[in-house]
């Protein structure tokens, strides 16, 4: 009998990002309240990392709505990008890193192991790097598995993938 497997990961498209980024700067061009408000949007891809930076704390808080906004239209999780504390630059500035959490990070990994292993699943759930492998000789506890772990809140939208 055949081994059936699927794997939770958690991704965010980076180009998706990127587009909405940019519209989100032409819409940030165009709006009165940030006139001559040096507003600006950057992306660090390496560090998967943007940083909103304006006048002041309110105009970043705007900032970030627009940001997510443009996001969501894209279908992109809004749990994945994690606003980091806002702080001041010189100049009279404000500025605010948002981190983009790209895969499961090992404690949230863990935590969907125990959940998996809590309910006695016919299933064998392993850590593999960024991503957990559920594997079974049986779908239809494949099936409970998947059910089970949207079930669960861990601060990050999950996708289900690999399923053979």
């Amino acid at each position: 009998m055949a081994d059936f497997s699927f794997d939770v990961v958690s991704k965010v498209d980076i180009n998706l990002v990127d587009e909405a980024i940019s519209t989100a700067l032409k819409e940030i061009a165009n709006r009165y309240d940030f006139k001559n408000s040096k507003s600006e949007i950057n992306f660090d891809k390496k560090e998967n990392a943007i940083t909103l930076v304006s006048i002041d704390e309110y105009k970043v808080k705007a900032l970030y709505d627009v940001l997510l906004t443009k996001l969501s239209k894209r279908g992109l999780p809004l749990k994945n990008f994690q606003p980091q504390k806002m702080e001041g630059s010189l100049g009279g500035q404000a500025k605010q890193a948002v981190k983009i959490q790209q895969g499961i990070p090992q404690e949230k990994a863990k935590e969907i192991v125990k959940l998996i292993k809590d309910n006695k699943l016919k299933v064998t759930a392993s850590i593999q790097g960024d991503t957990v492998r559920v594997a079974s000789k049986s779908k239809d506890e494949l099936q409970t598995a998947i059910n089970l772990v949207k079930s669960g809140d861990f601060g990050i939208t999950l996708q289900f993938t690999n399923y053979r």
